[in-house]
C-alpha cells in the first residue's frame, strides 16, 4: 500500500513538475522531496499519529493506534478495519514519494528534451500523448529501478512504524522474535521477507520489458 500511494501520487506529481516547470513550482517539489527524504520514519508516525489520529480524529474518523484485525467489543470475533491501514501507509510512503516525485521529474525533463519528443510534437501529436506515450514511457525506467530497491529499506523502516500505530505486522514479530531468541520465527520471517523480495525483482524485471521493448529483445 505504501508503494502504490508513493508511485501515484510521486507519478502525478512529477509529471505536473515537469511539464509546467515553473521556478516557484521545481523549488516547492524540491522543498517537499527533501522533507520527505530526510524525515525520520519514527518521528513522521508520531506526527500523523498525532496529528491526524488525535487532533482531527473527529473529522478524520481514523485512530492513533490499530491493526488490520479489529476486536469487536461486542464479543462477536475479529473484523477488518481498512482505515487502520491509512495512516501508516502514507507514513511508510513519504520517503519512497520524494524519491518518485524527484526522479520523474527528472528523468522526465531529460526525456522531453530528446530528438524524438520534438519529432512528436512536430508531427502534430496531442501533448498528452507526446508526454504519457513517448517522453514518460522512457523516464520510467530509473524510477521502477529506485521502485524495486525501496521494498527492503520499507521493511526496515516497518519496525518504527507499526510500534508507534501499534500494528500487528511482520516487523514487531521479528523484533520480539530476536528479544526472545524464538530462531524458528526468525528464520521463518527471513525466509518470508526473501521471498517477497524474490517476487518484487522478478515483476520488475516483467515491467522492464513492457516499458522498453529493446530488454525483451536481449
Amino acid at each position: 500500500m505504501s508503494i502504490s500511494i508513493a508511485m501515484i501520487l510521486g507519478l502525478v506529481i512529477g509529471i505536473l513538475a515537469a511539464v509546467i516547470n515553473t521556478k516557484f513550482l521545481n523549488k516547492l517539489t524540491l522543498f517537499i522531496t527533501t522533507i520527505g527524504m530526510s524525515l525520520p520514519s519514527f518521528f513522521a508516525a508520531i506526527l500523523m499519529a498525532w496529528i491526524f489520529g488525535f487532533l482531527l480524529e473527529h473529522y478524520t474518523g481514523l485512530s492513533m493506534t490499530g491493526s488490520l484485525y479489529t476486536v469487536d467489543e461486542y464479543g462477536r470475533g475479529e473484523f477488518l478495519s481498512l482505515r487502520n491501514l491509512i495512516l501508516p501507509a502514507l507514513t511508510l510512503g513519504m520517503r519512497p514519494l520524494a524519491v518518485v516525485t524527484e526522479l520523474t521529474r527528472t528523468s522526465l525533463l531529460e526525456a522531453m528534451s530528446m530528438d524524438y519528443v520534438r519529432t512528436a510534437r512536430a508531427k502534430g501529436l496531442k501533448p498528452f500523448r507526446v508526454i504519457c506515450i513517448h517522453a514518460l514511457r522512457n523516464a520510467l525506467n530509473p524510477v521502477v529501478t529506485a521502485v524495486s530497491g525501496w521494498f527492503a529499506s520499507l521493511l526496515a523502516g516497518a519496525v518504527f512504524v507499526e510500534y508507534v500505530f501499534d500494528w500487528k505486522g511482520i516487523g514487531v514479530v521479528v523484533v520480539d522474535a530476536l528479544d526472545k531468541y524464538d530462531f524458528p520465527v526468525i528464520m521463518g520471517a527471513v525466509l518470508l521477507i526473501a521471498v517477497m523480495l524474490i517476487i518484487v525483482n522478478i515483476v520488475v524485471d516483467i515491467i522492464y520489458g513492457f516499458i522498453d521493448p529493446r530488454v525483451r529483445i536481449t
